[in-house]
């Protein structure tokens, strides 16, 4: 049996291949969001990047941001299957796909912190409730695109320290009217903002970066994780870029609201193999 599991944000999209053999191979595509793509789109890109290098599989798992229905499931599932007509073809969202790496089979709250978040209640096989992420403009708490908003407004509004807001301007030598025509014109500009997430990490020492960080964990933890019923019942886990670089404040943040140290993973995609590999045992 050969399994190709998919693992697709907005930036990048991490696959794994895994033979009959169990060897297994990573590669990595654009990110594929049925929220902003069509099939045909996401078929030629697949064709020229994934199929030279995966021309045959049995099953294929993809989970992916924007996938919040049947229907933009069906967009992705339909730029596969020419690709792999005689497979077996699952897609599912990203959360599930955080929930599955982080829980397997047991309950939890599941949540995602990378270039957009998210938060669910897993039983152990599916999302039995789920709190909607809306995006960098009305949630997306303590992704890599609301703290590059966050960062770009204080920034220009003067509100960053002196000294950082030269290291800033050193780095990205960015202008008010080019971050407008970015974030209001171009396609995609939660990738663009998510950018300058980087800078708090490399920062994180100066109190201005943690306390950014910090306030933010706040809202995701408030706005999201503790909608869910008698949240504080169950185990709390983490994945994603954001979430893995901002760990100990993360940890810190969960514990002073009643959680017990949560799980912290950067990507599911080798966790999902291994739910995928043992599932069939």
């Amino acid at each position: 049996m050969t399994i190709l599991i998919a693992d697709s944000g907005s930036t990048k999209t991490d696959w794994l291949y895994t033979d009959a053999e169990g060897n297994s191979q990573v590669i990595q595509t654009k990110g594929i969001n049925p929220f902003f793509r069509l099939s045909d789109d996401i078929y030629q890109e697949l064709k020229s990047e994934l199929f030279p290098k995966v021309s045959e599989v049995d099953e294929v798992f993809f989970y992916g941001a924007g996938i919040i229905n049947t229907e933009r499931g069906n967009v992705v599932k339909e730029a596969l299957s020419p690709l792999y007509p005689n497979a077996k073809i699952e897609a599912n969202s990203d959360v599930l796909a955080a929930a599955r790496a982080l829980f397997k089979h047991s309950t939890g709250i599941a949540c995602i912190l990378g270039t957009g978040s998210n938060a669910c209640l897993y039983n152990g096989e599916t999302v039995e409730f789920g709190i909607p992420p809306l995006g960098f403009i009305l949630g997306d708490e303590c992704s890599g695109a609301v703290l590059g908003r966050k960062l770009l407004g204080d920034y220009f509004k003067n509100v960053m320290p002196e000294e950082l807001r030269k290291r800033f301007a050193e780095k990205y030598n960015v202008s008010q009217a080019g971050v407008l025509e970015k974030v209001y014109r171009t396609e995609r500009p939660n990738k663009y903002l998510a950018g300058f997430a980087p800078f708090l990490s490399e920062n994180i020492s100066e109190i201005y970066c943690e306390t950014l960080v910090r306030k933010s964990i706040i809202e995701f933890l408030e706005r999201n994780v503790l909608q869910i019923p008698e949240a504080r019942n169950y185990r709390l886990g983490f994945s994603g870029s954001i979430a893995w670089n901002f760990k100990p404040i993360i940890e810190k943040a969960a514990i002073e609201y009643g959680f017990s140290a949560p799980f912290i993973i950067q990507k599911p995609i080798e966790h999902l193999n291994d739910y995928h590999t043992n599932s069939k045992k």
